[in-house]
Formats: structure tokens, C-alpha cells, sequence
């Protein structure tokens, strides 16, 4: 059988997810999702996946180009947000720091700004991306190990980066002993039944290995925030892809780490798979997407 769960996805911040823009795409925000296998979530085996930023943006471009909701994940993350003026923000998992591109006055209202990433080398991205923006102090972090009081901060900020937490209630403990009594935490996901799930269908007639991460998701995040969170609220984005190249869709699928032996296959032959299914000349991909408000 061909295992496609041999390597960990790398960072997913899309910026259409993480959209100050348009947001971290979503994949960003975006990749998702993957790989069930021992390792995925081994610390070496993710700081190596975070280290580099470059297939993020084949990714969070599919998003931008194609999706049906144009408000855009990132953007609609961010309208989210309650923080008030004089509050000290900590974000993990910050990835390229596209979402907070022209937050300059949610950044500004901010007594403390932090973003923070597990990987050094998505952190001088995010400093790239931002220009070295005042006001913001970058750190790196590992949500499991916060290096911070208890109750230090009034928002904290975690978006599609739980599902690679290798101890995830360590890490939702730490959180909460950082955050305010009255803090709120925000964290985006993916759902089970998105777009991997949709890509892994197409070929159901290889032997192909479904091994979507399924760590931390829609379905089950509820259940994993209430362990630590009395307070937990679920919101789901509503969106899609309609591709009319199918060239990109081509492009993403082998810039999914998790997908390795899968892209053994010839690009050509994936892209007859992709062909066969399109509808007048459109590839509708299924997106499921959300996040969760914790108090």
C-alpha cells in the first residue's frame, strides 16, 4: 500500500487563514492536514517542517485564487477578535505573520504585542513580512513550554497549529495558566471532512492511505478545549473552491508534505484523475474550516 503518511505537513498558516490581507490562506492558515503516523507530531520532525516557509505560498495562492467566499478566512478570524485597548496579546504558531498585515491598529491599541512561532526560520519570515513593524515583539515558543507568568496575557492566539502539538493538553494547560481569569483564547482549525478528505476520494481506486491529522479538528476540538476551558464556542466559515486550472490543484497536492508517496505518481496521471472530475470545466473542492472561542 502506498503510504502517504510518511512525512508531517508543514506550517499552516495560510495567508488567507491568517489574513490581515486576505488571510493566511487558509492552509495557513492552509496543508493541512495530515499524517497519523508515529512522528507526525515529534518535535524534531515539526520544527524540520517549519523551518522553511516556500510551499506556503503555493498554497495560500489556490485559496486566494479560487475560493467562493471572498471575505477571506484570515479576514474573517480576525473579525473575531475582542481585544481591547491596553491588552497584552500573545500569539503561537504566528507562521509568516500574513494575518496581521495592516493590523496596524489592533497592533497599536496593544500594551504588548507578541508573536511567537516554534520554528526560528517562520519567525524571520514573519519579521520580513511585517518589515519589523513597531510594536511587536517576536519570541520563540513552544505552546508546550511557555516561558511566561501565570496570567499574563488577555488574548492568546493559536490558529491552525494545534493539530501538531505532540502533547496537546500540556500545551492547552500552559495556555490557560498564561492567559487572564477573563482572557480569551482563539484557535482556528480544519474539519475531518475538507478538502484532504475530497483529494484522498479522487483516488480511491490507488492505494492510497487516508492519514489526516486529526489531532486537534472541528469534530473533536470542543471536547479536547472543554478538558481545560469551562467556556468553549464553536464558529464554522463557510467556503469552497471552484478551480477551473487544474494545473494549481496539481501544484498543491505536491506541496502537501504529508502526501510524499502519493507524488511518486506522474504529475500527468494526477492530473487526468483531477480532469475526470471536473464540471463544466470546474474542480468543485469542498473546504471545512472554523475556530473555536475559549474562555
Amino acid at each position: 500500500m502506498i503510504n502517504v503518511c510518511s512525512e508531517m505537513p508543514e506550517s499552516m498558516k495560510d495567508k488567507e487563514f491568517f489574513p490581515a490581507v486576505d488571510l493566511k490562506t487558509e492552509e495557513i492558515f492552509l496543508q493541512e492536514h495530515s499524517e497519523k503516523e508515529a512522528g507526525i507530531n515529534d518535535d524534531a520532525t515539526v520544527k524540520n517542517q517549519y523551518r522553511t516557509a516556500d510551499k506556503l505560498n503555493t498554497r495560500i495562492s489556490i485559496h486566494n485564487k479560487y475560493s467562493t467566499n471572498k471575505q477571506g478566512f484570515g479576514n474573517w478570524i480576525t473579525s473575531h477578535y475582542q481585544i481591547r485597548e491596553g491588552a497584552s496579546v500573545l500569539e503561537l504558531g504566528c507562521g509568516t505573520g500574513d494575518m496581521w498585515t495592516d493590523q496596524d491598529e489592533i497592533i497599536n491599541r496593544c500594551d504588548r504585542f507578541i508573536l511567537s512561532d516554534f520554528s526560528e526560520g517562520m519567525l524571520n519570515r514573519a519579521r520580513e513580512t511585517l518589515h519589523n513593524q513597531s510594536g511587536i515583539e517576536y519570541r520563540q515558543i513552544d505552546i508546550q513550554d511557555i516561558p511566561f507568568a501565570d496570567q499574563t496575557f488577555d488574548v492568546i492566539i493559536a490558529n491552525m497549529m494545534l493539530y501538531h502539538v505532540p502533547d496537546l493538553q500540556k500545551g492547552l494547560r500552559e495556555v490557560n495558566r498564561v492567559l487572564k481569569t477573563d482572557g480569551i483564547f482563539y484557535c482556528a482549525t480544519y474539519g475531518e471532512h475538507g478538502m484532504m478528505e475530497y483529494i484522498y476520494s479522487l483516488f480511491a481506486d490507488y492505494p492510497v492511505q487516508n492519514c489526516i491529522n486529526d489531532n486537534f479538528t472541528l469534530q473533536n476540538g470542543e471536547k479536547k478545549l472543554k478538558s481545560v476551558f469551562s467556556d468553549v464556542q464553536r464558529f464554522l466559515y463557510e467556503d469552497s473552491l471552484e478551480v477551473t486550472d487544474v494545473d494549481d490543484m496539481v501544484d498543491y497536492i505536491y506541496s502537501l508534505t504529508g502526501m510524499t508517496d502519493l507524488q511518486k505518481l506522474p504529475k500527468d496521471e494526477v492530473k487526468s484523475v483531477l480532469e475526470k472530475n471536473l464540471q463544466n470545466g470546474v474542480l468543485r473542492v469542498p473546504k471545512e474550516y472554523g475556530m473555536f472561542i475559549a474562555r
